[in-house]
């Protein structure tokens, strides 16, 4: 079975954690340069999983702070 796309790796487990409790409402996400340690990644596909995770109202970024959990994510 191919490996699912790296981008698709964060938004899934960003999703996750979201959804468990893990990560909870006003939460920081790990730096772009954390991410990229973590899935051995470029920053690229980090920043494109940030994107999405945005546009689809998981996450909230804010220029030169990070990123963090939305107050109220989608069910």
């Amino acid at each position: 079975m191919p490996r699912q796309p790296v981008y698709e790796q964060v938004i899934d487990d960003v999703t996750a954690s979201i959804r468990s409790g893990q990560l909870k409402p006003g939460d920081k996400l790990p730096s772009i340069a954390e991410l990229c340690a973590q899935y051995d990644a470029s920053a690229t596909p980090i920043r494109y999983a940030l994107r999405i995770l945005d546009e689809r109202g998981w996450i909230e970024t804010h220029q030169g702070k990070g990123s963090f959990v939305t107050e109220h994510p989608p069910a």
